[in-house]
Parts: structure tokens; sequence; C-alpha cells
């Protein structure tokens, strides 16, 4: 018996092609991935199938997502992406054990309480090789830049639906980056206002 198709997102349809072009010029020709909210997977099918040296670890927090997002991955057969794992930012110690060239994280900020910037940092700063990245993408509001209208509109949607989520300002994230040891390395500004941005370790 056939299963009904997995869940696609068409925004993560548009944004993994550029992601990619910036993930190409960071990493090195092989590596160890995470990537935390999966969500459809569909990054990390993009990027495994693209990055053939490097392994991915997919995971969602949300069980109801992860049939879909294992039924993705298995369709695609790709050989350097493993079964996804259920993993909780929040969730302390987080169900992996071993450390990661690529900490990786998309549009999960604005859509999660701000203590899951916290656990993301502490996390990704655990389990960092000591020249890993963490590499997370979305929306986010600047100090220094002027907010585009769609994401100011943006931000007060998120925040009408849970109060506890809205467009995260950087300036608190790197904040709170630097006191779990990481450092902003870069910053790329990406299609429809959003950024790509880089941590490192200390």
């Amino acid at each position: 018996m056939s299963l009904s198709p997995p869940p696609f997102s068409p925004a993560a349809d548009r944004n993994k092609h550029p992601i990619l072009a910036v993930l190409m010029q960071l990493l090195q020709p092989q590596g160890q991935a995470l990537e935390i909210a999966s969500g459809t997977g569909q990054h990390a099918l993009c990027f495994a199938d693209a990055l053939a040296g490097w392994v991915w670890q997919a995971t969602d927090a949300d069980a109801d997502m992860l049939p879909g997002l294992a039924q993705r991955l298995a369709d695609a057969r790709h050989g350097n992406v493993r079964a996804p794992v259920q993993l909780d930012v929040l969730q302390t110690p987080w169900p992996v054990t071993q450390r990661y060239d690529l900490v990786y994280c998309a549009n999960m900020l604005h859509i999660a309480p701000w203590a899951t910037c916290a656990a993301l940092m502490e996390g990704a700063a655990r389990h960092l090789e000591a020249a890993g990245l963490l590499v997370v993408y979305g929306p986010f509001i600047e100090d220094a830049v002027e907010t585009a209208p769609g994401n100011l509109a943006f931000d007060q949607s998120l925040r009408s639906r849970d109060p506890a989520w809205g467009i995260r300002r950087l300036q608190d994230v790197s904040a709170v980056a630097a006191l779990h040891g990481l450092g902003l390395r870069e910053r790329h500004a990406m299609p429809a206002n959003n950024l790509l941005l880089v941590w490192g370790l200390r």
C-alpha cells in the first residue's frame, strides 16, 4: 500500500538553493551535520544531494512530523542521510552523542518560545567540533537596519498567534550565543528579507 505524499513546504522549496549556495562556500568537502527542526526534510535532501561528502542527521521536535519526514528521506534513498530522530532543543541532554562539523537550524526561532534560543546555543556549543559551525536561517530584526514592512507584518501575525513567538532581535540572539561561547562570524543577506548567520566556537 502506498503512503500519502509527505508534507511539502513551498517556502522551503524556494529558499533551499540560496541557502545551499552559501553552505557550499562555507563547508569543507566532507563532514557530519545535525539539522535542528528539519520539518518536511526538503532542506536535508537538497543539501545531502549536493554535498555528497556530508552525512546529514535530520531531527524534529514534533512527533507528528516524523513519519512524513522519515518517508521523504527514505523515498529519496540517499546513502548519506540518516533516519530522523525526535529532538527538542529544550530537552537536556539532546538525544545525540557525537560531535558535528555543522549544526543547522532554519526557521525555528521565530515560531518557538524565546527559551529555545538559549537551548539551541547551549546544545550546539556542546555538540560542535572545535572548528564546527552553527548556521541559522530565518528573519531577524537588526538595530542598525530598517526592518522590511513584510517582516513587521509577519512579526505581528506571529505574536497574534502565540505571544511567545516573534521575529528575534539579532543582537539579543548574539548575546545569548556569546554566553555559550559562540561568536558570530558571518552574516549573509538572503532573499525575502531573511538572513543566514554563521556562529563558531570562540
